[in-house]
């Protein structure tokens, strides 16, 4: 079932301009699928979607060069080899890392995609993260300690 509507996914994104995870989450249920937006979010996790310019406009999502994927990978292995804590506190999420990495944390932060997340401000050895919401910081606080193996 996963992996048809991961395919699925994909076969969507390349036929058409998908913005959102909920656009993604109602075309996937014109097909049958019933998802949730949560499951859509892992499931464009793990197929490593980014976020491209459109022709018209905005964002798209769009499958990753391999070029891409690679970098990414390289830079999220960068994020946990530098991170030292990641807590937060109304809608800011504060991460600490080694000195002089903290760029280079963000812009993994930053290539992961997760909606949840505004933007991100990284000094020597500190990144800001502003959340969409409060109620979101929990939850990306959590996912950073497990794509880290900091728990």
């Amino acid at each position: 079932m996963k992996s048809s509507r991961q395919d699925e996914i994909l076969r969507i994104i390349r036929e058409r301009d998908v913005e959102t995870q909920e656009e993604l989450a109602s075309e996937l249920r014109k097909t049958g699928y019933k998802v949730t937006q949560a499951t859509v979010s892992r499931d464009i996790r793990e197929l490593k979607l980014i976020k491209v310019a459109a022709n018209g406009g905005g964002f798209k999502y769009a499958k990753p060069e391999r070029h891409e994927t690679a970098v990414s990978d390289r830079l999220t292995r960068i994020l946990n080899d530098s991170l030292v804590n990641v807590d937060f506190s109304g809608n800011m999420i504060v991460v600490k890392t080694l000195s002089g990495s903290a760029n280079v944390a963000a812009e993994a932060l930053d290539n992961l995609g997760w909606e949840e997340i505004l933007g991100t401000i990284a000094g020597d050895n500190t990144i800001f993260i502003v959340a969409r919401d409060a109620a979101d910081t929990a939850e990306i606080t959590n996912r950073i300690r497990k794509l880290t193996d900091h728990r």
